[in-house]
């Protein structure tokens, strides 16, 4: 007889894989896959694939998937934070209750653990006052070198709910950056088609920002972005494809004079200055100061 499981409310429209590493044992995609190939999971009394969104109510059938142990999955180490470090983002929270923080992330940290990144935000947040009954849901990520406001859910369904406002575009950011090079006045919008390449496949995805000069020097830019799409580096593309990267950028960079600069701001100087959004008709805003390089740049140069 099969182990008969019903979904919750909590994961209502939650991916099954999502579901299924929660609920039953937390396997590696492959692993997962394998296992609805093979039939040993009906949803409702139908096959389905690891992308299917349950639904509250339904009935998950498993059948013998003994053989499969959580072990197959590699260990993860976390990140294990001091308390004074943990102390410390209280300077950073813009905005805290009973569904979702913000934060001022700072540069220089990741949003989650990667191959590359072991400190994190997420998991100094999961030691913190702030997520003392509950955990930490990455909605929307920063990149490491980039500072500003952050969201993060504190239960499944805001989660959910923010993605979904995402996806549909309903959760307006703002950006300020500093560039190299007088960016022309008449471009108002930035629209490419920018290329990844991921697991050997070319991927080709349409990137639209809005662009707004703030102040312009000889050698420099200071510039607001809005990003219509959200796309992985989507902005520090963009203002490279311009001729115009920004400051401190290592990744993208144009090998001229005026980028040796980069070498004496070996930070990037982009910052996620605002985000706004409604739920249940309440409008949300929140703004982020920049840090004391950012300023201290601004005064020097502008």
């Amino acid at each position: 007889m099969p182990q008969k499981v019903t979904v919750k409310k909590e994961y209502h429209n939650s991916r099954f894989d999502r579901w299924f590493k929660d609920n039953i044992i937390d396997l590696p995609q492959s692993l997962i896959q394998k296992i609805l190939r093979l039939n040993k999971v009906k949803i409702n009394r139908k096959k389905v694939k690891s992308s299917y969104r349950v639904q509250t109510g339904d009935i998950v059938e498993i059948y013998d998937i003994s053989k499969f142990k959580k072990s197959d999955r590699p260990k993860i180490l976390k990140y294990k934070p001091s308390r004074k470090e943990v102390n410390i983002y209280d300077d950073y929270i813009l905005e805290n209750n009973r569904n979702f923080v913000v934060i001022n992330k700072p540069r220089g940290i990741a949003v989650q653990a990667g191959t590359k990144s072991f400190k994190n935000i997420i998991d100094i947040l999961k030691d913190s006052k702030y997520f003392e009954y509950t955990k930490p849901y990455i909605v929307h990520r920063l990149d490491k070198e980039t500072s500003g406001v952050l969201i993060v859910a504190k239960t499944r369904e805001y989660a959910q709910l923010f993605t979904s406002l995402f996806r549909i575009r309903k959760i307006h950011k703002t950006y300020i950056a500093l560039t190299h090079g007088r960016i022309s006045k008449d471009i108002k919008t930035l629209k490419d088609d920018l290329v990844t390449i991921d697991n050997g496949k070319k991927n080709v995805q349409k990137a639209i920002s809005h662009l707004r000069i703030l102040k312009t020097s000889t050698d420099f830019s200071y510039v607001e972005l809005n990003p219509i799409t959200g796309r992985k580096h989507q902005l520090r593309k963009q203002l490279y494809n311009i001729g115009n990267p920004i400051i401190g950028d290592d990744k993208y960079f144009i090998n001229r004079r005026a980028d040796k600069m980069r070498v004496k701001n070996k930070n990037l100087l982009l910052h996620a200055y605002k985000i706004k959004f409604m739920i249940n008709n309440i409008q949300y805003n929140f703004k982020a100061k920049y840090d004391n390089e950012f300023e201290s740049f601004l005064k020097k140069n502008f």
